[in-house]
């Protein structure tokens, strides 16, 4: 692909946001009936398999659309910015009324009308049977939050934001606690994981901003959660001699590169914590910090990137290529064991959005022409390898093998949601008007 100058390539992510991934969720992702979305559509998009409602992927669907009115209203026309805050508000409503279990929890999946149900692994509908409960993942909670705040904003609904408040405050209090689970992906047996920080320092730093748009006193409290985020994510996590942001750490924050959860990395939490990083970072001038996300962003791109078949996999050894290590008798069965032996070269969708912004970002900050160059061979690989061929649909495939051929399997959640990629296309649009001013370092 023949490379564009900045302002072309600003015009070329506002055309595919708006005139390529938009239109497909617009028209077919938004219920009407009942409120809230539909995002159980098969690999390519052609079929929705179910209308069942996955509270992690509606919270990330209300927040696209929020943000999209928030922060693009002059992008689009009048009516169309109508029809996101609509579809938003119903949205919004159907979550308040229906997301929280009577134990103040966040189901983890509702049937369309909004009835908490369980479904396995591949999104089929089980029949509950005695104990079995519908709370199975905080992340549920957090991405609630999420697109809940970000709706209060977007309608400058206030009471939006204090239910995204309380449930923060809940889920914050359970973190600590340990009075919590993890699904899809529980920690196994030894070990915590980067997600718990990683999930936590984008969610207070995105509600520290809509408190401080409603003049809220939690502002300075949800920064300091923030802070102690990304400081356990640096302090833990981000191995600097090693160059690598590990994916799990044992309980007592020690290594265990001898064994194959202790030695992977996840290129694309790397990156987009990475960016999440930044942005905190940039929201309070840490300059040491920015340079920290920086370079995971230059060690990641440059361990996982492919060099026989290109692109980013799934999982990957420290060192590169396929994970490997011990496996101790307590961990042998455990899911991630399986997914990192059968599903570690898969090449994903949302990695690859997340690998393009954080490399903008990275430019944008550092000024280092590496991450421009390195985002060109990323830019060429993805948009050759994601976007349907089918442009009636589209809507990117979100599973390649690793060869770049589309393969039909279940990723964490049987869904297939928008926020990944419209979430970094406009972080990217946003990031390169600032780098085309001549004014960076905003979030």
């Amino acid at each position: 692909m023949k490379k564009m100058n900045l302002n072309e390539l600003h015009e070329f992510y506002k055309d595919h946001l708006f005139n390529v991934l938009l239109p497909f969720w617009m028209k077919f992702g938004i219920d009407h009936e009942y409120g809230a979305f539909f995002t159980c559509f098969n690999n390519t998009g052609d079929i929705l398999k179910s209308k069942n409602k996955y509270i992690w992927s509606q919270g990330r669907f209300l927040w696209m659309l929020s943000r999209l009115h928030y922060a693009f209203k002059d992008y689009i026309d009048r009516e169309e910015a109508k029809v996101l805050i609509k579809a938003a508000e119903k949205g919004a409503l159907f979550l308040k009324e229906h997301a929280l279990l009577p134990n103040g929890k966040c189901a983890w999946v509702l049937d369309q009308k909004g009835s908490p149900i369980l479904t396995d692994r591949n999104g089929d509908e089980i029949n509950p049977v005695r104990g079995d409960k519908f709370d199975l993942g905080i992340a549920a909670a957090q991405f609630l939050i999420y697109g809940m705040a970000e709706y209060a904003r977007a309608a400058n609904r206030q009471e939006y934001f204090e239910f995204a408040l309380k449930l923060f405050d809940s889920v914050n209090e359970r973190l600590q606690s340990g009075d919590y689970k993890t699904f899809p992906h529980d920690a196994p047996n030894g070990y915590k994981t980067h997600g718990k920080s990683m999930i936590m320092l984008e969610t207070s730093q995105e509600l520290a901003d809509i408190a401080s748009f409603f003049n809220d006193p939690s502002c300075d409290r949800l920064t300091q959660v923030a802070r102690a985020s990304m400081n356990e994510t640096i302090n833990s996590f981000v191995k600097k001699d090693d160059k690598i942001l590990l994916e799990m750490i044992k309980q007592d924050n020690s290594t265990a590169y001898n064994e194959m959860l202790g030695s992977y990395v996840n290129p694309g939490h790397a990156l987009e914590d990475a960016w999440f990083i930044m942005h905190f970072a940039m929201r309070i001038s840490d300059t040491e910090a920015i340079d920290t996300g920086a370079e995971i962003v230059r060690w990641m791109t440059s361990l996982g990137w492919d060099s026989e078949y290109g692109g980013l996999p799934q999982f990957v050894h420290k060192d590169g290529g396929k994970p490997k290590g011990s496996i101790t008798s307590n961990n042998i069965n455990d899911h991630m064991v399986k997914e990192l032996r059968e599903n570690w070269s898969n090449k994903l969708w949302w990695v690859h959005s997340e690998a393009l912004y954080a490399l903008i970002l990275a430019y944008e900050n550092s000024g280092d022409s590496w991450f421009l160059n390195t985002y060109w061979q990323f830019h060429d690989y993805v948009f050759k390898t994601f976007p349907n061929p089918d442009k009636k649909i589209g809507e990117w495939i979100q599973i390649q093998d690793r060869k770049g051929k589309p393969d039909d399997k279940v990723v964490a959640l049987p869904v297939k949601d928008p926020y990944h990629i419209t979430r970094a296309f406009m972080h990217l649009i946003k990031s390169l008007e600032r780098i085309i001013a001549g004014k960076p370092g905003g979030a």
